[in-house]
């Protein structure tokens, strides 16, 4: 069966307070990474994917630390800026699961910011489409903190998670221990990505340097460390989808 040319990314729906302020107190607030979703929709479009952005409740706010200099090139700056863009076009539907086909995709590509660690574990309707794309065929793939997407997602034919036995990448313990965001992200009550991936079954692996730009690709499965990996992942991505 072929795969449909067209591709669906995920967005946080939650934000919360995390990056500390001048007092040391949780001041600056955390949302949809822009980058991490921008840099995988240029990417798919410029391979000639239809892209659409979705997020579990059709809300999303941007995170303060991805706006910041050096995250994204002033042309991507523009880009986001320019509600007329058609990224932003796609960003501002504020698309739901229930708005979408899911067998019309076939690639999933779960963008992330440190707010995906609050509602991609109970994401049901992000983890349908997921699902419906991986039992098809189809590539599953994240980034950064996008891996908390991972819980639920089961492979039929295992009754396991499609990462049991696999390995991924996302964000390392180190690099929160580096933003002095730790003990923040404990009070939510949330695994971080390495752990999610030991609860899983799946082996975590990642780079050195908590910066590098590093992704895993086992099978049908691509996974990105960072913000600094989201283009090298989604490249990859585009790579495995033209094998299939």
């Amino acid at each position: 069966m072929s795969l449909p040319r067209r591709a669906i990314i995920t967005i946080t729906s939650a934000h919360a307070s995390l990056m500390p302020g001048e007092d040391g107190k949780p001041a600056h607030t955390t949302g949809v990474f822009i980058g991490e979703a921008l840099h995988p929709y240029n990417v798919f479009t410029a391979a000639g994917f239809e892209v659409d952005i979705v997020s579990e409740e059709g809300r999303w706010s941007e995170d303060w630390l991805s706006l910041q200099p050096g995250f994204l090139s002033e042309e991507e700056r523009r880009q986001y800026d320019d509600k007329t863009s058609e990224f932003r076009k796609k960003l501002d539907l504020n698309l739901k699961p229930g708005d979408v086909d899911a067998e019309k995709y076939g690639i999933f590509f779960a963008s992330a910011g440190h707010a995906a660690l609050i509602d991609y574990p109970t994401a049901s309707g992000l983890k349908k489409i997921a699902s419906s794309i991986w039992e098809r065929g189809g590539v599953v793939s994240a980034v950064c903190h996008g891996a908390a997407i991972f819980p639920g997602i089961i492979d039929s034919a295992t009754g396991k998670s499609i990462i049991a036995g696999r390995t991924i990448t996302g964000f390392t313990t180190e690099g929160e221990d580096v933003m002095k965001v730790t003990d923040v992200l404990r009070s939510w009550g949330k695994p971080l990505v390495d752990e999610w991936a030991e609860q899983l079954g799946a082996k975590y692996d990642r780079p050195d340097d908590v910066w590098g730009d590093f992704h895993v690709t086992d099978g049908r499965i691509v996974t990105g460390t960072n913000p600094q990996s989201a283009t090298s992942t989604a490249k990859e991505v585009v790579k495995v989808f033209e094998a299939l």
